[in-house]
């Protein structure tokens, strides 16, 4: 009598002990799916937003090898767009940038504004390269979330909420005609990775 009861007890408390289980591992399961989604990128947030006029890219592969991770191609020319390193895992120390390695150590890394000068430099040579009759304009950008990095001459720093703003604000180039920036996006859409 005593093994019947304890059967008929597991009977009805198992499946409501699994039940639970389940439902735990679920829950941990999709937070941890959360934790591991990244952000949209600074353009793609912003992609529907942008005017007709405007194009983005993202992953563009210059000749060098070397990767732009975003631009946008406007009546202004080229806007190079890049993402600040996250403050949990990056640093600036002084003059000097630093990222945490797996270890716990800081380790000194490319500065980002200096990096993503050098990716519109990249672009603006590889645009005038292959066209011969104009030169597009090429700005660079870092979106950073909070207004403690100084922007250098060659490189603004933009809040993700004003990017579309500073596009706007972009001088109009009037040698980029519709013919000429449909090139560029041609071009550009050609080194898409």
């Amino acid at each position: 009598m005593a093994s019947g009861a304890l059967a008929w007890g597991f009977a009805l408390i198992a499946p409501a002990l699994f039940l639970m289980v389940g439902l735990a591992r679920l829950v941990e399961t999709a937070e941890l799916m959360m934790m591991r989604r990244r952000r949209p990128r600074p353009v793609a947030a912003i992609v529907r937003a942008l005017p007709a006029d405007h194009t983005a890219a993202a992953r563009v592969r210059l000749p060098d090898g070397r990767v732009v991770p975003e631009l946008v191609v406007g009546p202004f020319g080229v806007a190079v767009i890049e993402e600040l390193p996250s403050p949990d895992v990056s640093r600036q120390h002084g003059d000097r940038w630093e990222a945490r390695a797996a270890d716990g150590r800081w380790h000194p890394i490319e500065n980002p504004l200096e990096r993503a000068s050098r990716d519109a430099e990249r672009i603006r040579r590889w645009l005038a390269h292959d066209d011969r009759d104009h030169i597009v304009k090429v700005y660079a950008a870092i979106v950073a979330p909070e207004t403690s990095v100084e922007r250098i001459p060659t490189c603004a720093v933009v809040a993700q909420a004003d990017l579309l703003a500073w596009l706007a604000s972009l001088p109009v180039q009037r040698s980029l005609n519709a013919d000429r920036r449909a090139a560029v996006v041609e071009m550009i859409k050609g080194a898409l990775v």
